[in-house]
């Protein structure tokens, strides 16, 4: 880098470049939006054979393919602005540099060397002659101290300015050229297959790319505005709102992990960002499955023991399964999990079901996935579903169903308004019935998430009208309900209890809404809330281990035609049909259980 292409260097061409990528990202946002929820949508609802499904798989192909220029440009956008800000700065440093110089009685010449007038010390009779000097950038400490022995002696005090000025111009294109070698590879690898495949080896290469990007863009990421430690939600929108355009897509493309999980960030917007992370690590999961040997086919075989023939597990299964077995089991468990949320976007549509939003992934530990049928930020009625016990990624599949049973039930019920229902599975659940599910630090380790990510749906709102919500849980699920009522505020209007073990508290009106606005159902043959009630029943004077089932409790009783522990969401069913009426403002239309006029609690 010269003196002359750096004083020539016009960061606005990149910046104007920068914004031109970042268009264009939105643009092809746009288009990936239209395809999934309008065009595919409308065939799903109204068409089917094997035309539809045909058309329905190319615009799928199309989809990806302008989802993945949305996450690649967005990224180019991003490292042309890291760029301009590099360069500005050694620029703003020369320009600085050669005004200071002109200014002390220094000419600076085009090969960046600075010539300085006759000068004498004071106390000298007699000038010393002019000269000229080349700077050096960054010198050790020994040549620092040689160069100010140097200066010290040199009978010309015009001298000392010149070198300083020198070295300011030299630690300037130094600058430049080290930001100008930092950045060409990092932009030259910015480019695609030339295929219109998008495969999982093109989101392994976005992954790459954003660490690249992100690690060469550390100072102009440290120029962002900082997103709060620990925000509330909130200060978290606060945040958002205040930035730029071009600030906002650098976060999405340097730190989508981080913009999608801030609760009170608008819903489409965390919904860009994990969806970015949930295609990388999709690809990752399968690349890696890749390299791992398939099971052998025969898990078992027959012995003889003691005259009786044995069912056991052949040598070549149980060395494949100490080498490989807990590593597959966990990839694939995720690979199912990711395949149930694409599955989901798969369906919008269908049934008039509506478009989804990612609000929360990862795939570490058992996982967490939040998955919204609508926007949440403009539905009139919003429904927070917390699942219970063995719930994790690779089973998050039944829970977004069941969600989508009630969004189509209270879709139905609710005279033209809007709904949103919301899978939200932000915790660790419990994964073992037995040796977990007693323990009440699950819940109580979720149950502030909980509460944020609610009171986040506050402040994303984007209309104007207040909405009405419920929270629904299921099983342990209805235990960090009532563990996020008793740590903090429950920020809903309606609670729906199904098969809860407990709540932690013993009173319907300690869940924080108001009288008459917690429900519950308890179905035939559901053993789980007469077994749960001794580990996460409230108790009181009224006395101990309460659950919601109990009259005592003072929730409404809801019917239930389903039997067991898992069915309460079970299509054409009126125990999901009341859910709806619940989620859809209309509770005084459920016909509730008599409350018995005397009741005597099983000890």
């Amino acid at each position: 880098m010269d003196l002359a292409t750096l004083k020539d260097f016009k960061p606005s061409e990149y910046e104007e470049a920068a914004d031109g990528y970042r268009v264009t990202a939105d643009k092809a946002s746009t288009a990936k939006d239209a395809i999934d929820n309008r065009i595919s949508a409308g065939i799903r609802n109204q068409l089917g054979g094997k035309a539809a499904e045909a058309a329905l798989a190319a615009l799928k192909g199309l989809s990806q393919n302008f989802h993945y220029a949305q996450t690649e440009c967005g990224l180019v956008s991003t490292a042309l602005n890291g760029f301009a800000f590099d360069m500005a700065v050694a620029k703003r440093k020369l320009e600085a540099a050669i005004a200071d110089a002109q200014a002390d009685g220094c000419t600076v010449n085009p090969n960046g060397s600075v010539s300085y007038p006759a000068g004498a010390k004071p106390g000298e009779e007699k000038p010393a002659g002019g000269g000229t000097v080349t700077g050096s950038a960054g010198g050790s400490s020994t040549s620092d101290a040689l160069e100010r022995q140097a200066v010290n002696i040199h009978p010309n005090p015009n001298y000392g300015k010149a070198v300083a000025y020198a070295n300011r111009i030299a630690d300037a294109l130094k600058e430049a050229t080290e930001a100008d070698t930092k950045w060409a590879p990092k932009l030259c690898a910015l480019k695609a297959d030339d295929d219109l495949t998008v495969s999982d080896r093109d989101w392994a290469d976005v992954q790459s790319d954003t660490g690249g990007v992100r690690e060469a863009g550390q100072e102009y990421r440290d120029s962002l505005p900082e997103a709060p430690k620990d925000g509330t939600p909130k200060e978290n929108a606060a945040w958002w709102n205040g930035l730029t355009p071009e600030e906002r897509s650098a976060w999405l493309s340097l730190q989508p992990g981080t913009v999608g999980a801030l609760d009170g960030l608008p819903s489409p917007v965390r919904d860009e960002a994990n969806r970015v992370i949930l295609m990388e690590e999709y690809a990752r999961v399968r690349m890696e499955l890749d390299t791992i040997p398939m099971p052998p086919a025969h898990e078992w075989t027959f012995i003889n023991a003691g005259g009786h023939p044995s069912k056991v597990r052949t040598d070549e299964w149980m060395e494949w399964h100490n080498k490989y077995g807990a590593r597959y089991e966990r990839l694939t468990q995720s690979r199912v999990g990711m395949e149930s949320i694409q599955g989901r976007f798969d369906r919008t549509g269908k049934e008039g079901l509506p478009e989804a939003y990612l609000l929360g992934f990862s795939a570490e530990g058992n996982g967490r996935a939040i998955v919204a049928n609508g926007n949440p930020d403009t539905a009139d009625h919003q429904a927070v579903y917390v699942p219970g016990t063995t719930s994790n990624l690779g089973s998050v599949g039944g829970d977004i169903d069941r969600m989508a049973n009630v969004w189509r039930v209270a879709n139905d019920e609710a005279d033209g308004g809007s709904v949103s229902t919301i899978t939200w599975l932000g915790y660790d659940a419990p994964q073992n019935i037995v040796m977990d599910s007693p323990f009440s630090h699950y819940a109580d380790d979720g149950a502030p998430a909980y509460n944020r990510f609610i009171d986040g749906l506050d402040a994303s709102r984007a209309a104007d009208s207040d909405p009405h919500r419920t929270a629904i849980g299921h099983s342990y699920g209805t235990t960090l309900i009532g563990s996020a009522a008793r740590q903090g505020e429950l920020n809903v209007d309606d609670v729906i209890l199904a098969g809860s073990p407990g709540v932690q508290v013993s009173k319907a009106e300690q869940l924080d809404v108001p009288e008459g606005h917690v429900w519950n159902q308890e179905a035939d043959g559901d053993v789980v809330p007469d077994i749960g009630r001794w580990g996460h029943g409230g108790t009181d004077w009224d006395g101990a281990w309460i659950i919601p089932s109990d009259p005592l409790f003072g929730a409404n009783q809801m019917p239930t035609d389903t039997g067991g522990h898992s069915d309460y969401w079970k299509e054409g069913t009126d125990s999901l049909r009341n859910q709806g009426l619940v989620v859809a403002g209309r509770g005084d239309e459920v016909e509730l259980k008599p409350v018995p006029p005397a009741y005597t609690r099983g000890r």
